[in-house]
């Protein structure tokens, strides 16, 4: 008689998360040659390039929301192509760039939703479930948002409730893309400051960032990314230098950071 197949198990001694050489193809064009990371516990890594680099669709791709053609990814050990729905909901969480928004579905009710992938079907939220989803909320400053509805809040609010929903979850790796986009300078220091805290309780965090400055300022390490294909990895101020930029970005720029603060110095205009 045969028992089947065994469940692999997570590895915690494994990286949380490691992407090598991976190809997307998209209606018959390659979107992605070669995109390659490594998240470990504890850590922020950014990944950064220009429009069409790649970016959004790497982090689709390893979160298992599109088919790669090739290369390899595993999540704690364990090859993506054997972690489906609930399972691999478990392991990551996943902020997209333009989150749906909902009428008529309050915070909490959302929070609640985030919940559902410990859950069996039917069943409805322990108590021990509602303690997370209260957590959940207060870990991303929303207390006191339970009954507003999500189609009355600013875009600062509304990302700060996706964490919420993704910290639910009860993930170890929070995955967002672009987070801060379209955010004015207080909503974004205030979500760069809380995903910072998040890894400072020791979870991985992966940071999908156009914002070269905020990067610098916030990461660990970065991954830079270009025509599809990852061409730096490391700390911002190893990888991020002039020539990079310029190389990459094709402007002549300065990452300058002084005493926990970072600022880009570009050359706007050709004055000779």
């Amino acid at each position: 008689m045969s028992l089947g197949r065994k469940t692999p198990e997570f590895d915690d001694r494994a990286p949380l998360l490691e992407a090598s050489k991976v190809r997307v193809e998209i209606g018959g064009e390659q979107i992605l040659e070669s995109a390659s990371l490594t998240l470990e516990k504890g850590e922020l890594v950014a990944v950064v390039g220009p429009n069409g680099a790649g970016k959004s669709t790497f982090a689709r791709a390893f979160c298992g929301l599109r088919r790669p053609e090739g290369g390899a990814i595993r999540w704690m050990g364990i090859d993506l192509s054997e972690l489906r729905g609930r399972r691999l909901a478990r392991v990551r969480a996943y902020v997209p760039q333009r989150a749906q928004v909902p009428n008529g579905v309050s915070v909490q009710a959302a929070v609640n939703i985030g919940r559902s992938t410990h859950l069996k079907p039917l069943q409805g939220l322990s108590g021990e479930d509602r303690d997370v989803v209260s957590e959940s909320i207060a870990r991303a400053r929303m207390e006191g948002f339970e009954d507003r509805d999500l189609s009355t809040l600013s875009g600062g609010e509304m990302q700060r409730v996706q964490i919420a929903i993704a910290l639910a979850q009860g993930a170890p790796v929070l995955v967002a893309d672009e987070p801060t986009a379209q955010l004015d300078l207080g909503a974004t220091a205030a979500i760069s400051k809380m995903l910072r805290e998040l890894v400072a309780e020791g979870m991985g965090v992966l940071l999908i960032v156009h914002d070269l400055a905020l990067a610098a300022a916030i990461a660990d390490r970065v991954v830079v990314m270009s025509h599809g294909r990852t061409i730096a990895t490391g700390t911002p101020q190893a990888v991020l230098t002039s020539q990079l930029i310029s190389d990459v970005w094709g402007v002549e720029a300065e990452l300058v950071q002084r005493e926990g603060r970072s600022a880009l110095h570009v050359e706007w205009l050709d004055r000779h």
